[in-house]
């Protein structure tokens, strides 16, 4: 998408916008109404020298080029309350700030084939759904919901209430992912590699689990932690 004007309307009407590159040099007058409508939101901003956009497209670009989202986030009580009308037992994976766009693709990838029913992230702090994302996840990102929310603890409440179980996934726990059931609605909530899941969050969750290591090295990829956590939900629900 090109042009000050489809951008700016873009934005207004809320279009899932990844990335957003703005001319250095823009004119001031367009780029401080562009500015004014960016208050307030977390679109991530880039500004190059003109010759790049002239690369990007022929057309008159105006100084501002976005990429918009692959995908249609969606919402994550609305499928709550299908899936409960629907007398499911599901299962949402919850990412807390995983930034790296490979493994969230990686992590997509592992839950679709897991079963999973959809991932919830954050809007802001987090990897979103780009093209690298859905290369790496297999196009896994087009078959399994994802869901955004501006506040993780308001949904993870939200889903709570709703009879689910939120699963937190530590090194720090001493409980097994092997010891514990995942029958019925669960959140499984795992944080980034470099800061674990966010306190408060880890403070609302009914188990800690970890998963068990033999090793010296004291912790896994997110990735693969993630894929160990739901091989063995998929295991019990198989073999139930």
């Amino acid at each position: 998408m090109y042009g000050i004007r489809a951008v700016i309307e873009a934005i207004k009407n809320e279009v899932e916008l990844n990335r957003i590159l703005i001319q250095k040099g823009m004119d001031k007058e367009l780029f401080t109404e562009l500015k004014d409508t960016l208050k307030g939101k977390d679109f991530q901003l880039q500004f190059v020298p003109i010759e790049k956009l002239n690369k990007i497209t022929a057309s008159n670009h105006q100084g501002v080029i976005a990429y918009t989202s692959p995908v249609v986030y969606q919402n994550i009580e609305e499928l709550t309350d299908k899936w409960l009308s629907e007398g499911k037992e599901p299962c949402v994976l919850v990412l807390d700030r995983i930034t790296d766009v490979r493994n969230f693709g990686g992590i997509a990838r592992t839950a679709a084939c897991m079963g999973v029913d959809a991932i919830l992230i954050p809007s802001k702090g987090s990897a979103t759904v780009t093209a690298d994302a859905v290369k790496t996840s297999a196009g896994a990102l087009h078959s399994i919901p994802v869901c955004k929310t501006d506040l993780l603890k308001d949904s993870l409440f939200y889903l709570q209430q709703s009879g689910f179980q939120l699963v937190s996934c530590t090194e720090k726990s001493k409980v097994s992912v092997e010891n514990y059931s995942f029958f019925g609605p669960t959140a499984i909530l795992l944080g980034s590699e470099e800061n674990g899941i966010s306190h408060d969050l880890l403070k609302m969750s009914d188990v800690r689990l970890s998963v068990p290591m033999a090793g010296d090295i004291s912790s896994l990829n997110v990735g693969v932690a993630t894929g160990m956590i739901l091989y063995e939900r998929l295991r019990q629900l198989k073999n139930a």
